[in-house]
This record gives structure tokens, sequence and C-alpha cells, in this order.
């Protein structure tokens, strides 16, 4: 039995849903989101609540039920309130600057990296270790996150690498030198 699925989506005031055709539109005062719904869920907005019904029991309809619930909560948080993920450089040298539209970042390569958002994320870089990323989409925000990480992950014996804010990186032990006899 999907629990989530059957809670309700508070729709906060300055934001409006519209279902139909099998598409949910968000709009908000910080954008607009739209998303497809399955055809075996079915919405409904009843004053200021949007809530879902599924068609039968099947396994597959209670996931369907409870995932299709959780993405419309996130549009509505996203078009009212914005999601934001923090990114920090560890490692000498390791910088990130804008360049424009571009970020810019000097990772211990060879040659800078540049990374052009797409249109609706917004990065800043409030300090050259530290990067900022916001938008509406809480799924574009987390896969733009994980693009960057991914350039240079963090190693576990000094830690160096693009990481999350709160991340915690296991360490290992560096070699020891052998033994004299």
């Amino acid at each position: 039995m999907s629990r989530i699925g059957k809670k309700p989506v508070v729709i906060p005031s300055g934001v409006t849903v519209n279902v139909g055709n099998g598409t949910v539109s968000v709009k908000g005062k910080l954008g607009e989101l739209k998303d497809r719904i399955h055809p075996r869920i079915t919405a409904e907005v009843k004053g200021s609540e949007l809530t879902l019904t599924r068609a039968s029991e099947s396994r597959t309809d209670r996931a369907l039920h409870g995932t299709t619930r959780a993405n419309i909560a996130n549009m509505v948080k996203g078009v009212s309130e914005g999601f934001t993920k923090k990114l920090e450089l560890v490692g000498v040298g390791y910088k990130a600057e804008m360049k424009g539209k571009n970020l810019a970042l000097a990772l211990g390569f060879s040659h800078p990296i540049l990374f052009r958002a797409p249109e609706s994320i917004k990065i800043e870089t409030p300090t050259q270790t530290s990067i900022l990323i916001s938008g509406t989409d809480r799924q574009l925000v987390g896969l733009v996150a994980a693009k960057l990480r991914s350039f240079k992950e963090p190693e576990p014996y000094k830690g160096k690498g693009v990481k999350y804010e709160n991340e915690f990186i296991r360490r290992k032990a560096g070699k020891t030198a052998a033994s004299s006899k």
C-alpha cells in the first residue's frame, strides 16, 4: 500500500496547478514546470490540494502512485521555493569561476574544463572553491551537480576532488615505509 501516494499535495498560495490530457502543469513565481502522468494514475485538484488515485492495487500501480505524487510535490516546491545544491572543490589549485555563461573549472588537468549549464539552471561561484547550483527542476539540479562532480570525484587518500557540501569521504591509509631489518 502506497502511503506517500495517498497523501494530498498541498498547493501553496501563488501556485496554480492544471491537470488535463494526461499532463500536469504547475506555475509559480519562479517559473513553470510540466510533466506527464501515467494513464493508470488520475489527478484531481480540490481547492488547495491535489489528490492522486490509482487504477488498481497491482504492484506497478502502487509504485507509480507514490512516484507520481513525489514528482508533483517536487514540482510544486520547485516553482514556489526552488532547489539548490552546493559543491566544494578540495585540492591545491582547484578553483571554479564563471566566464560569461560558462563555468570554468581548474581541477589539476592540463586544461580548464568549460561547462555550460542548461537554460533553467543558475550556477554561481560565491568563492573560488564553492559552486552553488539552483533551479526549479529538482531532477535537473541534481543531474547538473552530479555531472560537475563526475569531472573529478573525491579520492579516498587525500580527499581531493569535487564533493557535495556535507558529503563524507571515507579516507584510506596510505602506504607505509618498509620496515628495516
